[in-house]
């Protein structure tokens, strides 16, 4: 089985990764979305990683999906709502037994991502790392933070996990990523919902955190009837936690907004509110937060769904 990483999403954490993977001498290569973007990549000959101020230059082959040659170890690392998309474009590249790593925010784009591939292991990631694209093929590690990879249906860890050690990625296998995953979504759901619809940056939500109390309430109610009990454990304390270790940033979804880019309500707020329902849960604060944030984007003029 090839060695080779492939990467597909050149965003901020698919090139911090990317950076990393080469400077530890790993064979990485990306997968772009058209040529006219290989072509804009290749003219500048490869990514730039800047950390600590220092910037480091690598030349990292790539490629666009109609390339030839089947993939055995694939990072997925582009927006939630475009990894079924690519995946299906890249399926007839897909050796049988492929291990595809999902570093995407919220959940339900993983279970996608499975139906398209049944030929192939879905290892899905949690990450806490800060990473910004400065630039096209540019991009900023801003924060160190750790990641979780774990496999739902298989529990044991692939040969090439080490690869991660060896390339000063923090990263920890986890049998217990369903739990990772559900939690960090009760997190963002909490915070980035708020920060749009305040129009203010994380510490901002110091002046509601009585909503922010009433919005835990529910998602730990949701997360025990989901099955998650650990992921609500002190949920409220550790959102506000997070709200004033971050106080000074703008989430994620706030900046898409602000940028005028389709969020990932969908995997986040949405299937909070698609799994209450399934339940026959009654979450009336969830609920109307999720129909003000469609309203919101919806009066902006971008994607609500």
């Amino acid at each position: 089985m090839s060695s080779t990483w492939h990467i597909l999403g050149a965003g901020s954490l698919g090139s911090l990764w990317a950076c990393r993977l080469a400077r530890a001498g790993k064979a990485v290569r990306l997968i772009l979305r058209d040529e006219q973007r290989l072509t804009a990549y290749q003219q500048v000959g490869g990514l730039t990683l800047v950390e600590q101020d220092q910037p480091h230059h690598y030349a990292i082959p790539a490629e666009t999906a109609q390339a030839h040659g089947p993939i055995h170890r694939l990072l997925v690392a582009c927006k939630a709502y475009d990894a079924a998309p690519a995946i299906a474009h890249l399926a007839p590249r897909l050796a049988e037994g492929a291990e595809i790593v999902l570093l995407q925010n919220g959940l339900g784009s993983q279970d996608e991502v499975a139906e398209q591939v049944p030929h192939a292991r879905c290892i899905f990631a949690s990450s806490t790392e800060g990473a910004y694209r400065e630039a096209d093929w540019q991009v900023r590690f801003a924060g160190h933070g750790f990641n979780w990879l774990g496999d739902p249906n298989q529990p044991t860890r692939p040969e090439w996990f080490d690869d991660l050690h060896d390339s000063g990625i923090p990263a920890e296998w986890t049998v217990d990523i369903l739990t990772r995953l559900w939690r960090k979504l009760a997190l963002n759901c909490a915070i980035n919902p708020l920060t749009v619809l305040h129009d203010c940056h994380n510490g901002g939500l110091l002046e509601h955190l009585g909503e922010v109390s009433a919005l835990c309430d529910e998602l730990s109610q949701l997360l025990h009837r989901s099955g998650q009990p650990q992921a609500a454990d002190d949920l409220d304390e550790e959102v506000q936690r997070v709200i004033l270790a971050t106080a000074a940033n703008y989430s994620s979804m706030y900046q898409d907004v602000r940028s005028g880019r389709r969020t990932e309500i969908h995997y986040l707020l949405g299937h909070a509110c698609k799994a209450a329902a399934r339940h026959g849960l009654q979450l009336p604060q969830l609920q109307h937060l999720h129909q003000r944030l469609v309203d919101n984007l919806r009066a902006r003029g971008l994607p609500s769904a």
